[in-house]
């Protein structure tokens, strides 16, 4: 048998091989780069395999517990993997014992437990409060889920005829304010309204949360509270404003624009009429704008932290978010992570003397 023979190839076979080749290798190496880089998400693989836990500083059915359920019912779309998210109440100091906790335990340092407290406990430390455990500048911030208007609130007028700041002032009647706690707003502005305006005031505290204080206004144990944001009258206490029963008599957030709700507030800022005043008002009562703070404990990853603060901001815009939040009459405004951290590391710079004034006036009985 004649052996077959076979042509070497021609220069132009052996570049259209070798071009074929080439094509073939490449898209073989954007095939495996692809599903090389689907499968390395390591903040979805990690928060896939978990839940995420939102304590909450405050007891059932008030204004924290409401927000943050209502978050959480859509954040965990919004984080990579999908986690399912659990809120879960754990009332105590004016929302102290979340901040401690969530600062003091090692082993939630890897984000899958957050944390929602007032702002006003963030400032704690700042005054030398021992029962503050935490140091706020090394939360890691996720930021706030609103940026509310606060006011406080007289029940039928005291009995006394109040309606406003000046009317509380003026009064001879001790007004009885219930509070959460001594770290929370419901205590701390009461407080300054006695010790740097001159008002009649006493705290009560150990309420578990504006909802308890509320119904003890009811009952005829309490005359008055603070921390009344506005997204709250809209919604859990809107029956008692609408009656007049719930007056607001004075709004407390500096910088933000009044609702129609809160016109015949008296804005605190006009009677903090010297230097003095201005500073200490500024210290005690601008942390109300941050209103909702979320945080996670010191030391988690920066991917995951990043992932927690855009899926924050991201389930805020979200329409299922939105129309919920119209439901309960709210159009939330949210404050990013990084946003926050800066405004916190304003307040905690402070002048010494300011502080030490501040805390005079916001927390001695």
């Amino acid at each position: 048998m004649k052996p077959l023979h076979v042509s070497p190839p021609t220069r132009s076979s052996r570049h259209l091989l070798v071009s074929c080749l080439g094509i073939g290798l490449a898209a073989a190496s954007l095939t495996a780069a692809t599903s090389s880089a689907s499968r390395a998400d390591p903040v979805a693989d990690f928060y896939k395999t978990k839940r995420i836990t939102i304590l909450i500083g405050f007891g059932a059915g008030g204004g924290y517990d409401t927000t943050t359920r209502l978050v959480a019912r859509h954040f965990g779309r919004h984080v990579p993997g999908n986690p399912t998210i659990v809120p879960q109440n754990m009332p105590g100091g004016g929302s102290l014992k979340v901040l401690n906790f969530l600062y003091n335990q090692p082993a939630l340092r890897d984000g899958a437990t957050l944390g929602v407290f007032n702002s006003a406990a963030v400032l704690e430390p700042l005054y030398g409060n021992k029962k503050a455990q935490f140091e706020a500048r090394k939360l890691s911030w996720i930021g706030s889920m609103h940026s509310d208007v606060q006011a406080c609130a007289v029940w039928k007028g005291a009995g006394a005829g109040i309606k406003t700041l000046q009317d509380m002032i003026k009064s001879k009647k001790t007004i009885v304010f219930g509070s959460t706690g001594p770290a929370a707003p419901t205590s701390l502005f009461p407080l300054y309204f006695k010790n740097a305006l001159g008002a009649n005031i006493k705290v009560v505290t150990g309420y578990k949360g504006t909802k308890d204080v509320n119904l003890a206004m009811h009952r005829g144990e309490a005359d008055a509270t603070c921390g009344m944001f506005e997204s709250s009258v809209r919604g859990a206490y809107f029956n008692d404003f609408k009656s007049g029963d719930l007056h607001m008599f004075v709004q407390v957030s500096m910088g933000l624009p009044v609702p129609d709700i809160f016109k015949d507030a008296t804005p605190v800022v006009d009677l903090l009429a010297t230097p003095e005043l201005k500073q200490t008002g500024r210290l005690v009562f601008g942390p109300s704008a941050l209103t909702r703070p979320l945080s996670a404990a010191p030391g988690v990853p920066k991917d995951r932290l990043a992932a927690l603060r855009k899926a924050l901001l991201d389930t805020m815009k979200d329409p299922a978010m939105i129309a919920d939040g119209k439901k309960i009459k709210v159009t939330f405004k949210p404050i990013g992570g990084e946003e926050f951290a800066k405004m916190v590391e304003e307040f905690y710079a402070t002048p010494p003397d300011v502080v030490k004034k501040a805390y005079a006036f916001s927390h001695n009985q």
